[in-house]
């Protein structure tokens, strides 16, 4: 089988991927994946051991290769490989050793809302969006600049590596490059426009390290890597057998690459993807767009060093596929993620039931690091079921949430709305979706579309150029559509109720400079208490009155 193949290293928050495509029809032809482990030391603490997610990479390539031939297919056909990973985390390391000075801080990490704080009492009124002019975002703790910044303020080692230039600083891909490449024997140190714009470091529209950022966050730009396009070669494998000297001809941050999967190439195409968070682009050009609707402003993708960025602007949501996890390994209302789908459609809706999954905060639109968890309108009827099914409808609230601001920014209501996922093979979610936005839900039939999306941007890297696919025709998409099937005084008077659980989820964290009154000594001890109590003292109250309604 002699035509040209594409590979796709696909790093993400719940697993480590690699997939082979063909070049000629994007057919995915078969991959390899490993479940990554996740620390939490502490409470809103997210960790992950940066070794591990380079050797299940590692391990993936070689077991997919390994595959293919035993296929019938000739590892020569693959003439490039393309990284999509999860965005933010950050990691630091050792250029002399190779070796990570602490472990990587995960995006959705809660850690560092003091030194956001701290940051923002030398802004006039803390207003948070005091660097969207020049980066798109707001100083909030899911960005690189405050993690880096709390590494460099509170782990001695990464202080001392900096001041004795061995210190080497990136995301997830440059992490994975550096090492593909060489590593401490000549590993390049690049990152791409995508993962730089999720930084709060490189300045939107010049696409470089900003002088201004670098200071506001106390960052020495010698850490940094070079900032390239999306898609060209950047280097040859080294450290694999079965791919060694095959070029690295994309990266792209995960939810860009998603955007580039869906085809989402014209101004005003947008996709969702659900995976453990839910993140929504809409594709707004070559010229960013400046949310005041709670959007950050971030690039979608840049096909060639001599090509004009596209941008996007996008809404990110923290908690989707986590909190049907969090159902199964800290409630036990289910046994497995897959329980999830039948359980909820079990019952004909929630019971009046409301969840806001708020366990690090509130993401976009809102950006309330004070929120947390909570699950509303709770009673005697209510059942597992009814939670089941309100964590579903959590995630499609919130994707209103974010699309209604999305169309305030374009002033334009989309016609539907392009989903993947691993969520998305779960119906009964994409049918609520339809419901809660009243537009039709459409799903691809392949829904891998990060990992499709580096492998495009890898295949049309010049010095590559074999993919074939028109990225412009999205009519050769096989998908399937959800119609929306409830009326709009119910969908408003849901979403309504949505919005009274919000409010109830807020002010749970107080700001460390928010000045607290005494509480009464019959308070003292509640208020000590973690937000995320009032989610489990909610569910066992309600264990306990299930039990005492059957006796």
């Amino acid at each position: 089988m002699g035509d040209a193949l594409i590979g796709a290293i696909d790093q993400g928050t719940s697993s480590s991927r690699f997939l082979v495509f063909a070049a000629k029809n994007a057919e995915l032809i078969t991959f390899h994946q490993i479940p990554i482990h996740k620390k939490t030391p502490k409470e809103d603490w997210v960790e992950f051991d940066p070794e591990e997610l380079l050797h299940t990479v590692v391990e993936c390539m070689e077991k997919t290769m390994y595959h293919l031939q035993e296929m019938g297919y000739d590892p020569a056909n693959v003439k490039s490989l393309g990284i999509s990973n999860q965005r933010e985390t950050t990691i630091v390391w050792d250029k002399y050793t190779g070796k990570p000075l602490y472990n990587a801080i995960v995006w959705c990490d809660n850690r560092t809302v003091s030194t956001v704080d701290a940051l923002l009492a030398k802004v006039p009124g803390k207003d948070i969006n005091c660097l969207k002019g020049y980066c798109g975002l707001p100083v909030a703790p899911y960005f690189s600049a405050v993690k880096l910044s709390w590494l460099l303020q509170n782990v001695p080692e990464v202080r001392k590596a900096v001041d004795e230039e061995r210190c080497l600083f990136g995301t997830v891909d440059t992490w994975l490059l550096w090492n593909l490449t060489g590593g401490r024997n000549g590993g390049l140190h690049l990152t791409d426009v995508t993962n730089a714009s999720r930084t709060a470091l490189m300045n939107i529209e010049t696409l470089e390290w900003d002088p201004y950022l670098l200071r506001f966050f106390g960052v020495p730009k010698s850490i940094l890597p070079e900032i390239r396009s999306s898609s060209e070669i950047y280097g040859y494998i080294t450290l694999s057998h079965r791919l060694k000297g095959v070029p690295i001809s994309s990266m792209l941050g995960d939810q860009q690459a998603a955007l580039l999967g869906q085809m989402c190439v014209k101004r005003g195409q947008a996709k969702c993807t659900y995976g453990t968070g839910c993140f929504l682009l809409c594709n707004s050009g070559n010229k960013p767009i400046f949310s005041d609707k709670g959007l950050i402003t971030t690039i979608g993708y840049q096909l060639g060093k001599t090509k004009r960025p596209v941008y996007a602007i996008e809404g990110s949501v923290a908690v989707a596929g986590s909190s049907i996890r969090w159902l199964e390994k800290n409630m036990g209302i289910i046994k497995s993620e897959h329980e999830i789908e039948s359980l909820a459609a079990s019952v004909a809706d929630s019971g009046g039931v409301y969840f806001v999954p708020a366990f690090s905060g509130l993401y976009a639109p809102h950006w309330r690091t004070d929120a947390r968890g909570t699950i509303c309108g709770l009673t005697h009827y209510s059942t597992s079921a009814h939670i089941a099914r309100a964590t579903l409808e959590a995630v499609c609230y919130q994707t209103r949430d974010v699309l209604l601001a999305i169309n305030s920014d374009f002033g334009q209501e989309p016609t539907s709305l392009q989903v993947d996922g691993g969520m998305a093979a779960n119906n009964l979610l994409l049918q609520i979706q339809a419901d809660i936005l009243g537009i039709p839900v459409v799903r691809p039939a392949m829904c891998e579309t990060s990992a499709l999306g580096a492998a495009m941007a890898a295949g049309l890297a010049e010095g590559i150029n074999v993919w074939q696919l028109d990225l412009e025709n999205s009519a050769s998409l096989v998908t399937e559509t959800f119609q929306p099937s409830i009326l709009e005084e119910d969908r408003a008077r849901r979403y309504n109720k949505w919005h009274e659980a919000i409010k109830r989820s807020l002010g749970w964290v107080p700001s460390i400079d928010t000045p607290v009154s005494k509480p009464d000594s019959g308070r003292q001890l509640l208020s000590s208490l973690p937000g995320s109590w009032y989610i489990v003292t909610s569910v066992a109250l309600w264990m306990i009155s299930t039990v005492a309604a059957s006796q």
